[in-house]
């Protein structure tokens, strides 16, 4: 998929209203970047917090939301080694779900990335490819974003589909979720999404 072609799925997907931005203004946004093979598009938070992501994303007809514990979703930050590129949307290079770490724990599966030479996904950063590729989401095949953390909170966030219990509620069943996952837990169904290093 081109640049441009991952440029029009993030407009599709109703960036502009969400940044406050023109198309004309992302797209300018874009120009200057390589149009590199295996690339996707990211939306710095300095353009979109992942809050504001998050509804833009869809599964069918089912729109994407937060999970209601997790109201300080905005102050997840790059965790130490990890840079934004200083633009409102910039290239992360082949990114991958992890699948082959699922049922590790994010403390196991931090190592292991940096080890091959990744970095991994922020929460914006996930968001951002699932604009671009929601097919990436699937049942038993989801992923923690462990390159966002809060100082001092144990938690991870992470991108699957609600199941429709509890305070999602019945009419979320099968939506994209936006929740996270103590650091220390493993979870069957989750990998570790990354990208190369920047």
């Amino acid at each position: 998929m081109s640049l441009n072609h991952r440029l029009d799925r993030l407009l599709e997907a109703g960036l502009a209203d969400a940044t406050g931005r023109t198309e004309a203004e992302l797209a300018a946004c874009v120009a200057a970047l390589p149009d590199e093979p295996r690339s996707i598009l990211a939306v710095h938070p300095m353009l979109a917090g992942a809050r504001r992501l998050a509804p833009l994303l869809r599964r069918g007809d089912k729109p994407g939301f937060v999970v209601e514990d997790m109201t300080d979703l905005d102050e997840f930050a790059p965790i130490d080694g990890v840079t934004l590129p200083d633009s409102p949307l910039y290239l992360l290079r082949e990114p991958e779900r992890g699948d082959d770490m699922r049922n590790w724990s994010p403390d196991e599966a931090l190592p292991a990335i940096l080890g091959r030479g990744r970095t991994p996904l922020t929460v914006g950063e996930g968001i951002s490819w699932l604009l671009q590729e929601p097919a990436t989401l699937e049942p038993g095949h989801c992923f923690m974003t462990i390159g966002s953390r809060r100082a001092g909170d144990a938690r991870t966030p992470a991108l699957w589909i609600s199941g429709g219990t509890g305070r999602d509620g019945r009419a979320r069943r099968g939506a994209p979720k936006v929740g996270w996952c103590w650091a220390g837990n493993r979870h069957t169904w989750l990998g570790f999404a990354s990208a190369l290093s920047r």
